[in-house]
């Protein structure tokens, strides 16, 4: 049994990335865990799966960030797991905008 678990480790370890932003990083935010929370202007497959840009204010813990967001985005809280989170690589006329946001008003962050 510790073999094959040793084994299927040694496979999950070569998929990992071990993720760390760094204060003031550009990072785009995943937003598709919101859904039907928040809509970012287009509905379904056509949905965008990260906004931002957002820069990186603050280190929470090892595996958490403040982020600072815009004031579209004041209703939900500022830190986010790194798992929520990728480094921004293109340049920021190519971010999606956040101007066609909705919430929906039942559910709370």
């Amino acid at each position: 049994m510790q073999a094959a678990s040793d084994r299927q480790k040694s496979y999950a370890d070569l998929k990992r990335k071990p993720m760390e932003f760094q204060v003031g990083d550009i990072v785009m935010l995943k937003v598709s865990p919101w859904k039907g929370v928040v809509r970012f202007g287009k509905r379904g497959k056509l949905n965008p799966r990260y906004v931002g840009p957002f820069k990186v204010l603050e280190r929470v813990r090892d595996v958490a960030y403040k982020l600072d967001l815009p004031e579209e985005l004041s209703r939900v809280h500022n830190t986010f797991h790194v798992s929520n989170l990728k480094k921004c690589h293109a340049d920021e006329p190519l971010a999606v905008s956040l101007d066609g946001l909705h919430f929906d008003d039942k559910i709370h962050f």
